[in-house]
């Protein structure tokens, strides 16, 4: 089958078959797809030997190492023992859907089979693109609806309470920074003292701390938004510069002990805090303490932003305060928020048209 010139050699493809009738019909296949603007596939390789191929070469060099392991993870664990043996060009929308189906009876969360759905669809439009597969039919099945997480932000009074609970732990400076600044766990175990400016009152995110097969990691932020300077309140300043003379203290007591990373929030001799010992004896034991809802470390994060828009803040300012990458995000995630700031603006255009 002539595909026409590339540069000044011509570019061509075997068909075979077993029969004449199956090569003619291949061909009439292929050249029906070239005829569509199609690219004409190789009908040999398997989904699983291109997922291989695309996991290395693809993924590998353009993601952070989590998301790399959760797509491998994937590959390895569910579209390979279900999906594996299928030739990549001869893949139908109804492999993946009984696919999924299967993996919503098996007891897996719609949360889960939705990741797996994801992986699916990344790794199909990659091979459209290397014109491996004739389309990315991943696109044409329905993955399972996933219910939000509902957002829990603590109120402007609850906050206060927070705090004030929190006032003389050991980590009350990681719940000054969480609590006004919205900082992901992983961006607020990241913060190096090099990172933050006291005299000035800023701080940067520039990595978020990752526990990696075991190993502490620094990776990327989540997105090219996430890294970002931030203003810091004069309260935090403060708790920031109390938590590094305790930290001296502590390292001075450690001796030849301390493990010195640069870390702003360590254990007691130097080494990066683990996030469900954090959760678990300390940020849990607070929320008791102060009779509070029992809610994820992550809703201080959307306490941040609840409290900002609610004062006014533009919701550019916070899309930026956290790091969203689209401000679409910042105003779907707290909708919740809108019927108040709809009701000031009424009642402040009231004001200007009575004067």
């Amino acid at each position: 089958m002539n595909l026409g010139y590339q540069g000044n050699k011509r570019k061509r493809k075997y068909i075979y078959g077993k029969t004449r009738r199956e090569a003619s019909e291949k061909l009439t296949e292929a050249l029906r797809n070239r005829q569509l603007g199609l690219p004409v596939t190789n009908d040999k390789i398997t989904f699983g030997q291109y997922l291989d191929k695309w996991l290395e070469d693809s993924v590998k060099p353009s993601v952070r190492p989590r998301t790399y392991i959760r797509y491998s993870g994937d590959v390895r664990n569910h579209l390979k023992p279900a999906l594996g043996k299928i030739k990549l060009a001869k893949l139908s929308a109804p492999d993946i859907q009984t696919m999924l189906n299967q993996k919503l009876k098996t007891g897996l969360s719609p949360r889960t089979v939705r990741h797996i759905y994801a992986t699916t669809r990344r790794a199909l439009e990659v091979a459209y693109k290397w014109e491996l597969a004739p389309r990315n039919v991943a696109t044409l099945t329905d993955p399972p609806r996933v219910q939000r997480f509902e957002v829990k932000p603590l109120s402007p009074e609850q906050a206060r309470t927070f705090l004030e609970a929190a006032r003389g732990d050991r980590l009350e400076a990681l719940y000054s920074v969480a609590v006004p600044l919205g900082l992901r766990l992983g961006e607020a175990l990241g913060l190096r003292w090099q990172d933050v400016d006291l005299e000035t009152g800023t701080l940067r995110i520039a990595y978020q701390l990752q526990r990696l097969n075991g190993q502490w990691e620094l990776v990327e932020p989540k997105t090219s938004r996430s890294r970002r300077a931030i203003a810091l309140p004069l309260s935090t300043v403060q708790a920031l510069r109390d938590h590094r003379k305790r930290q001296l203290e502590e390292k001075m007591k450690a001796g030849p002990d301390w493990q010195d990373h640069g870390f702003v929030f360590t254990s007691r001799i130097g080494t990066p805090l683990d996030r469900p010992n954090i959760v678990r004896r300390s940020f849990k034991l607070i929320l008791k303490k102060a009779g509070l809802p029992d809610i994820r470390f992550h809703d201080l994060r959307h306490t941040a932003a609840s409290l900002l828009l609610v004062q006014g803040v533009a919701a550019r300012v916070v899309m930026e305060t956290l790091g969203h990458s689209q401000i679409s995000l910042t105003m779907d995630t707290y909708s919740h928020v809108m019927p108040v700031l709809q009701r000031e603006a009424a009642d402040k255009m009231d004001a200007i048209l009575r004067g």
